[in-house]
C-alpha cells in the first residue's frame, strides 16, 4: 500500500500576495498598481459583486450560491475584490490580518457585548 500525498491546505495570504506580485511583475504591471489604481480597481469589483445582488429579495440573496451560474460570478467577484485589496496592502505595507485584528479589537471596546442578567 502507497501513501497517500497529503494534500496541502488553502493558501495562506501571504503565500497568495507573493503570486499576485509575481502575475504582476512578470507581466510589467507594476507601474500602474499605484494606491490610487488599486482602490479604484477595488471599488469596481465591489460593485461588480453588489451588482449581482442588487435587485434580489433578502431571500433570494440567501440562496445565491445555490444557482450554479450565479455562484461562479459570486466567487469571481469575491476573488477579484480579494486580489486587489491584497494587491493595495502589499504596495502600502499593510498587515491585513493584523489590521483586522486591531480593527476587531477596536470594535470590541467600542461596542461591548450586552451583559446577560
Amino acid at each position: 500500500m502507497t501513501a497517500q500525498p497529503e494534500h496541502p491546505g488553502p493558501p495562506d495570504l501571504a503565500t497568495l500576495q507573493r503570486r499576485l506580485a509575481a502575475f504582476a511583475a512578470a507581466r510589467n504591471w507594476q507601474p500602474y498598481h499605484t494606491p490610487k489604481n488599486l482602490v479604484a480597481a477595488l471599488s469596481v469589483e465591489a460593485s461588480e459583486l453588489v451588482e449581482i445582488f442588487q435587485w434580489l429579495t433578502p431571500e433570494e440573496s440567501a440562496g445565491v450560491m445555490a444557482e450554479p451560474g450565479t455562484a461562479h460570478r459570486v466567487r469571481d467577484e469575491v476573488a477579484d475584490v480579494l486580489a486587489y485589496l491584497l494587491q493595495l496592502c502589499e504596495v502600502l505595507g499593510i498587515d491585513p490580518l493584523a489590521a483586522l485584528a486591531a480593527k476587531i479589537d477596536r470594535n470590541e471596546e467600542r461596542f461591548p457585548a450586552p451583559q446577560e442578567p
